[in-house]
């Protein structure tokens, strides 16, 4: 009977894993589903629209192939599209269960001051790109793009771009029961080799005839090992113990490595997947403004890798003193600072540079919800060695200008920011919005009026006077230079401290309490004139002043100087209904230029 059973159990086994091996072989579809694109059309880039992207559930690869070195890039659609207006591309879209590509023509490239045609344009590292890719003769990239991105295939703006394109997607075909098919078999295999040595012990066991023997006298055991040695005979043959240790041993190692082999051999889609637990979901509500629809200009890995680039290209212009390299990178105010900056370390050895831009990780991202043009975000990046936190300000005239940084300052240590997260964005408040406690437009003049008058100023009651470490120092540093001054300079002229608002445009975006967050200029004048006709105002000799006598070419004059230095102020204003105040959040103030003061 041992042995029947042992037959039905192999013949099981061979069952579960025959089909377990073929559910994993000739039974199994295709694993991946391929679109093939052809491009008829000759064109400099070729735009893969999103649907054709995101046709099929799951990741996409990508393979572009053709001569020399291919370029890939994917954004937001409505970003590339405004990308390519000024060049011709072939638009690859989905319409039902066709794609089609079309050829579309530029619209009217713009012309430069003379009249000329912009030239062609290098899509090689785009601000608008989320990411981009570049091999030879054969691009292959995976990618997991939602409907509403879309991706570049080119070379190098001038040559046509690659024509044979393809998207791959998985097809998700499974085979649930394979793994356990093939282990249930297994395990039925090692039931029948055990059944089959069992039945055939037992059959060697019940070998010969059952016959009963002669009564026998009782004797003592015989110890045929003693008896063989006292003649000098030795056994070859095992005794029954070990051979039949040896024979476990023997039937173990094939089930053993059977089993090992058939459980290697099934990857996690060749089992059952369990049903997944509920989601945990956040307890924090995000409320949408009202009429804020379009997403955000930058995504946090968009702003680090721009952040990156500004800090690498200012590094460069920092090293060379070069106002025309600052230029690929800067603007405003943090741009003007640096020219001066540039021009005294051309001719002062003690002059320091400015402080680098910092690359560490970003801490807060505040980018526009905008979809035109200009642009802008604002970013927070801190410093763990001195825990000093940066805010600056971006902008980006049109689709095909890098990011500019326009404001830098470092945030007092109790600056706060209600900001809404990255992935919904802020409106950018117009300068002269009438919702908040000032116009943004205003706040400069406000706060240079506030820091000429201090309390005596209109303005002085809407400033949060605690938060403003920035008030306290200007007021402590006019005193000194005024003390100082008096010592050499009292009889012959005298000195007058002016605050005025900056020329660069404000910058605002709102917070999550109807606020806004404003980043400003304040020129702070410092004027000496002097007191009679017959004196002059000499900057040069002992004292004297090396960094005014630089940037005005002069060494004195009988109608003075002024020196003025810029201020880049960040504020939170409070909207128009809130009891707050306006607070004072981060600053940095550099010299801007030197002047002789004109005649009246």
């Amino acid at each position: 009977m041992r042995f029947v059973w042992a037959v039905a159990a192999f013949v099981l086994a061979t069952v579960m894993i025959g089909a377990g091996i073929a559910q994993r072989t000739v039974l199994q579809g295709p694993k991946t589903e391929t679109q093939s694109i052809a491009i008829d059309d000759s064109a400099p880039y070729v735009l893969i629209d999103g649907a054709v992207l995101a046709h099929h559930p799951g990741a996409q690869t990508l393979r572009a192939q053709g001569d020399g070195e291919i370029f890939a890039a994917y954004g937001r659609t409505d970003d590339v599209l405004a990308w390519l207006a000024r060049s011709d591309y072939v638009h690859v879209q989905q319409k039902g269960g066709d794609v089609t590509t079309t050829r579309v023509a530029a619209q009217a490239p713009p012309a430069d001051a003379d009249g000329t045609e912009e030239p062609p344009l290098d899509p090689s590292g785009s601000d608008l790109w989320l990411d981009e890719f570049s091999q030879d003769d054969v691009l292959i990239q995976t990618l997991q793009l939602p409907a509403d991105m879309s991706v570049l295939v080119a070379r190098d703006g001038t040559s046509p771009a690659p024509a044979t394109l393809s998207v791959t997607w998985p097809t998700g075909v499974t085979t649930p029961w394979a793994g356990p098919l093939i282990v249930g078999g297994s395990i039925m295999l090692a039931v029948g080799i055990v059944l089959y040595v069992l039945g055939v012990r037992h059959a060697r066991r019940s070998r010969g005839p059952r016959r009963k023997g002669l009564p026998m006298l009782e004797t003592q055991p015989i110890d045929l090992a003693d008896e063989a040695a006292e003649k000098g005979v030795i056994s070859a043959t095992p005794t029954r113990r070990q051979l039949s240790a040896g024979k476990r041993a023997f039937l173990a190692l094939p089930l053993v490595t059977a089993s090992a082999l058939a459980i290697a051999g099934c990857s996690a889609d060749s089992w059952p997947q369990m049903p997944a637990g509920p989601t945990p979901t956040s307890s924090t509500t995000i409320i949408v403004p009202e009429g804020q629809d379009d997403p955000p200009a930058v995504t946090p890995a968009q702003a680090e890798r721009i952040l990156t680039k500004v800090a690498a290209q200012v590094a460069t212009a920092d090293e060379k003193s070069s106002a025309k390299e600052a230029e690929k990178r800067l603007t405003g105010a943090a741009l003007a600072v640096r020219k001066t900056n540039y021009k005294l370390r051309d001719d002062l050895d003690d002059q320091k540079p400015l402080a680098a831009i910092p690359t560490k990780d970003l801490e807060i991202l505040l980018p526009e919800a905008f979809t035109g043009w200009p642009r802008a975000f604002f970013a927070v990046v801190e410093d763990p060695s001195t825990s000093l936190a940066t805010i600056m300000t971006l902008t980006q005239q049109d689709p095909w200008a890098d990011y500019k940084l326009s404001y830098v300052a470092t945030l007092v240590a109790d600056a706060e920011l209600n900001v809404a997260p990255e992935y919904l964005g802020a409106r950018r408040v117009q300068p002269d919005s009438p919702f908040l406690l000032l116009p943004p437009q205003e706040l400069a003049a406000a706060y240079a009026d506030v820091l000429d008058k201090g309390e005596d100023s209109t303005y002085a009651k809407l400033f949060d006077e605690e938060t403003d470490s920035f008030r306290a120092s200007v007021e402590e540093n006019r005193a000194t230079i005024l003390e100082q001054f008096n010592k050499t300079g009292a009889k012959t002229g005298k000195m007058a401290f002016t605050a005025s608002a900056g020329d660069d445009e404000p910058i605002a975006m709102s917070t999550v309490d109807s606020g806004a967050i404003v980043a400003v200029t304040v020129d702070e004048n410092v004027t000496v004139t002097p007191t009679n006709d017959d004196a002059v105002i000499k900057v040069d000799g002992k004292p004297g002043n090396p960094v005014v006598k630089t940037l005005t070419g002069v060494t004195q004059s009988s109608t003075g100087f002024t020196t003025t230095y810029s201020d880049q102020l960040f504020f939170f204003i409070p909207a128009e209904s809130s009891t707050e105040r306006i607070r004072f959040l981060g600053y940095s103030s550099d010299i801007l230029s030197a002047k002789v003061v004109k005649k009246k």
